[in-house]
C-alpha cells in the first residue's frame, strides 16, 4: 500500500487556527512525528503530507495546512496553500480547541459546504476545557460529526478514526472503472504505449499501468505494443480487440492503423472520465471552435517536470491547437497545484490528464472554470478534436458521443 499512487488515496485535510493542535493530532493518528510540533503558533509553514495505510479504509493521504488564520504578507503565502488544499481535500477536519470556536472555524465551515466535502469538526485539548454544549448541539443539528480529544495525550483518536469511517465518501468505497467496464470479462483491450525521449527509463508511465491493472482485476487481458507495431499486431489476432488505447500524442497513426469497426480512444480520455467529468470536458472542447488567433488558453499540468523535446504540453498541444484555429495563440503554463485565481481573461482552459492528482481536485478545477464562465478539457481531447478524430475517440463513450453530436451542428456552422 505505500506505493499506492497519490492520486488513488482518500485526502484528508486538517484546517485550523494557528496553534489548535493540528500537527499533533496528525503525529497522534499516524503514530509518527510526521509535523513539528512547538508552542510557537505557526510552526507549519506550508502543507505537510502523509501517506498511509489506515484500517478498514485503506491508502489516505493526510494533509496538514498552516494555520488559517496566519498574518502578515508571509502569513497570507501560507493560507493561499491552505486554500489550495481545500481543492483536493475528501473529507475534512476542522480542528479547533474547545471554546474557542469563531469566525476563522466558521469560514473553514462554510468553505467546506459550499464544495460540499464532508467534513469533522474536532474539538481538541478537551482536557484543558470542555466544548460549548450550545455548538454541539448545533452541530447534533446539522448531522455534522463532532469528535472531542487530547492529541498529546491520545484520547479520542479511536472516536476520530470510526468518524472518518463513517464519513468516507461513497465514491471513494466504490471507486469508477479505468478502462475494466468497456472490455468484457475474458476479451482483450491492445494498449498502445509509444517510446520516446519523454518515456520514463525502464518503466511505464503512471496511467498505462493503472489501465493494466484495471483490465486484468476485471478479468480481461491486454497486449501491450509500440505504435509501430499495431498494424501487424492486430492482423495476428484471431478476433478483433474489444478497445484499442493509446497516448494521445499518437492518435493519428493509431486510427489510421485500427480499423473503423474497432472502437479506439486514449489513456487521456479514459482519465478525463476517471478523474474528472467526460461529459462536461466533452462540453468545454467544442469550444475551440471559437478560438481565434491571440485568445490566451491556460495550460495546466499536474505534474512538475522538466519539458523536454517534443514536450506534448509545450511543444505539441499549442502546435496542433494553432494549426486549427488558424494563427497564433498566447498559452500560459502552470504546474503542480499552482493555478490562477482569476481565469477569466483566458478563452480556454486545459488540464493533462492529471494522473497524479485525486478525482476531488479535477472536479474543483472544473467548477472553477464553469464558474468563471470558461470552457475547460483535457490533453487527450484537445489533442482529438484538433487532429479530426474526436467523434471517433468518442465511440466508446456513447452519453460523451450523443453530447458532441446534439451540440456539433450548433458549434460547426462557425467552423473556421
Amino acid at each position: 500500500m505505500k506505493s499506492t499512487p497519490k492520486g488513488m488515496r482518500l485526502h484528508i485535510g486538517l484546517f485550523g487556527r494557528r496553534n489548535v493542535g493540528k500537527s499533533s493530532l496528525l503525529n497522534a493518528l499516524t503514530r509518527q512525528n510526521v509535523s513539528i510540533v512547538s508552542n510557537v503558533a505557526g510552526t507549519t509553514t506550508d502543507a505537510v503530507e502523509k501517506p498511509m495505510e489506515m484500517l478498514p479504509i485503506g491508502p489516505v493521504l493526510f494533509i496538514d495546512t498552516a494555520g488559517i488564520d496566519d498574518v502578515g504578507a508571509l502569513g497570507e503565502m501560507r493560507v493561499q496553500k491552505t486554500r489550495q488544499v481545500f481543492d483536493r481535500t475528501d473529507i475534512g477536519l476542522i480542528v479547533t480547541e474547545a471554546g474557542k470556536w469563531g469566525d476563522f472555524e466558521e469560514a473553514i465551515f462554510a468553505e467546506l459546504q459550499q464544495r460540499h466535502i464532508p467534513f469533522i469538526v474536532v474539538f481538541n485539548k478537551v482536557d484543558v476545557v470542555q466544548p460549548d454544549p450550545l455548538h454541539l448541539e448545533r452541530f447534533a443539528k446539522l448531522a455534522v460529526p463532532c469528535v472531542s480529544t487530547a492529541a498529546e495525550k491520545g484520547e479520542g483518536l479511536l472516536d476520530l478514526r470510526e468518524a472518518l469511517v463513517r464519513t468516507v465518501p461513497e465514491e471513494f468505497i466504490s471507486p469508477p472503472s479505468i478502462v475494466g467496464d468497456l472490455v468484457p470479462s475474458g476479451e482483450m483491450a491492445v494498449l498502445v504505449v509509444p517510446i520516446d525521449m519523454e518515456a520514463p527509463k525502464g518503466r511505464l508511465i503512471l496511467p498505462q499501468v493503472q489501465a493494466i491493472r484495471d483490465i486484468l482485476d476485471n478479468d480481461a487481458y491486454c497486449l501491450v505494443v509500440k505504435e509501430r507495431e499495431l498494424r501487424d499486431a492486430l492482423d495476428r489476432l484471431n478476433r478483433p480487440p474489444a478497445l484499442v488505447v493509446t497516448d494521445s500524442q499518437a492518435f493519428l497513426k493509431v486510427a489510421g492503423d485500427t480499423p473503423d469497426h474497432i472502437l479506439m480512444t486514449s489513456f487521456s480520455i479514459l482519465f478525463a472520465r476517471f478523474k474528472g467529468d467526460l461529459s462536461e470536458y466533452v462540453r468545454g472542447t467544442m469550444a475551440i471552435e471559437n478560438l481565434v488567433p491571440g485568445d490566451r488558453v491556460l495550460i495546466a499540468e499536474s505534474c512538475s517536470h522538466h519539458p523536454i523535446g517534443e514536450d506534448i504540453g509545450r511543444v505539441k498541444i499549442p502546435r496542433w491547437l494553432q494549426q486549427y484555429v488558424g494563427g497564433k495563440l498566447d498559452f500560459v503554463h502552470v504546474q503542480g497545484h499552482d493555478f490562477p485565481e482569476d481565469i477569466s481573461s483566458y478563452k480556454f482552459v486545459i488540464n493533462c490528464g492529471s494522473c497524479m492528482w485525486n478525482r476531488r481536485e479535477v472536479l474543483s478545477r472544473i467548477l472553477r472554470c464553469q464558474q468563471a464562465g470558461v470552457p475547460c478539457s483535457n490533453y487527450g481531447l484537445t489533442i482529438a478534436y484538433s487532429l479530426g478524430i474526436f467523434e471517433r475517440a468518442l465511440k466508446p463513450f456513447p452519453a460523451a458521443e450523443d453530447i458532441y453530436r446534439e451540440m456539433a451542428p450548433a458549434f460547426l456552422n462557425h467552423a473556421h
